[in-house]
């Protein structure tokens, strides 16, 4: 590719949004590929470079940014949340008795997708084929016995289910635990049980009733969606946004309207309103201002190719930032099986 060395730092490192197109999309850092720039791999000057920023978190979600790294790395890491972070769910389900109008494959199928309270890295997988009940190392094991009865106490011209019925709505938290072998000694402060406790998995009317063991084990998403740990796990490249000259007055207000709420501010300087780019993390890449003749030239918009916002969503199972560790294992592991497999390729 023959580009002026004047470019080549916006080609590796920028992601340009055109009025017409993206530019800059290929990946281009590797060797040999501009004459007279030096793009080898150095291990210190990444080390120097990568460097990971929590700028939000709670119980439930997680946003940092990782800096540093290329797009495949980031994407592995994603996909890693998603589908090879282990959980415990619903497996097998022992259908009793079941006289509602829910059919038991229905059922079953709403009762596997139900986030389980366990840690995962407390167990230990099932073996392929194990046909046996489950031992207390790999196998919950939840009850929902539940049955559905007129109220004598309700009011006779009442008709509002609730009071004319007991055990009617038939939620999660009715899903209790059953300790196999010595779990109710070992797991006695983990308060093992769904993470949501009012999802609803039933109607009922008097004499309907249901009876389920439910088997919980451990498994992976990339073997079922329901052990995926996250709700969702995303990325995008951090938004640069440069203004390529003052913009004053009524144009910096419609500037301002182009952009996200926080984006672009409008300060006075000398009794003139001039326009300033204040946070270009909150830009979601609209590129609304090319359709401004008088200013889509007074901006240039592109994204930082190598900074990636990650946005992470726990199921509740685990917490996010635990979540991000054991991914980092994972990737980690992976990378350790890919370097003992070239060391036995070289010696064989």
């Amino acid at each position: 590719m023959a580009a002026p060395m004047s470019n080549v730092e916006e080609i590796r490192n920028r992601v340009i949004l055109g009025e017409f197109g993206v530019r800059n999309v290929h990946t281009t850092d590797y060797p040999g590929n501009y004459p007279g720039y030096d793009d080898t791999w150095n291990q210190k000057k990444f080390e120097q470079n990568f460097r990971i920023d929590i700028m939000q978190m709670d119980e439930s979600t997680l946003e940092f940014d990782m800096v540093g790294i290329d797009a495949a790395i980031a994407n592995a890491f994603r996909r890693i949340l998603l589908a090879e972070v282990p959980t415990m769910a619903v497996e097998k389900v022992f259908i009793y008795n079941n006289t509602s109008i829910v059919q038991d494959e229905i059922l079953a199928h709403r009762l596997g997708l139900i986030p389980i309270k366990a840690d995962p890295r407390l167990f230990e997988y099932r073996n392929a084929g194990d046909e046996e009940e489950g031992t207390e190392i790999d196998t919950i094991q939840l009850q929902l016995k539940i049955k559905c009865t007129r109220n004598p106490r309700a009011t006779k011209d009442s008709s509002d289910p609730s009071e004319l019925y007991l055990n009617h709505m038939v939620y999660s938290r009715d899903m209790k635990w059953v300790p196999i072998g010595n779990q109710a000694d070992v797991f006695a402060d983990a308060n093992i049980g769904p993470v949501h406790g009012d999802i609803l998995l039933a109607q009922l009317r008097p004499g309907q009733e249901l009876d389920i063991v439910m088997h919980c084990v451990k498994g992976i998403g990339k073997d079922h969606a329901k052990f995926s740990p996250v709700a969702t796990a995303s990325y995008r490249l951090l938004p640069e946004i440069s203004l390529l000259e003052p913009v004053e007055g009524e144009k910096a207000e419609r500037l301002k309207r182009c952009f996200s709420p926080g984006v672009i501010g409008v300060e006075d300087c000398g009794g003139k309103q001039v326009a300033k780019v204040v946070n270009s993390r909150m830009d979601t890449c609209s590129r609304e201002v090319l359709r401004h003749d008088d200013l889509k030239n007074l901006v240039k918009l592109g994204r930082v190719r190598d900074h990636f916002i990650f946005s992470v969503e726990s199921t509740g199972i685990l917490a996010p930032e635990v979540l991000v560790s054991e991914a980092i294992k994972v990737l980690m592991s992976k990378c350790q099986r890919f370097l003992t497999e070239l060391d036995s390729a070289e010696m064989e």
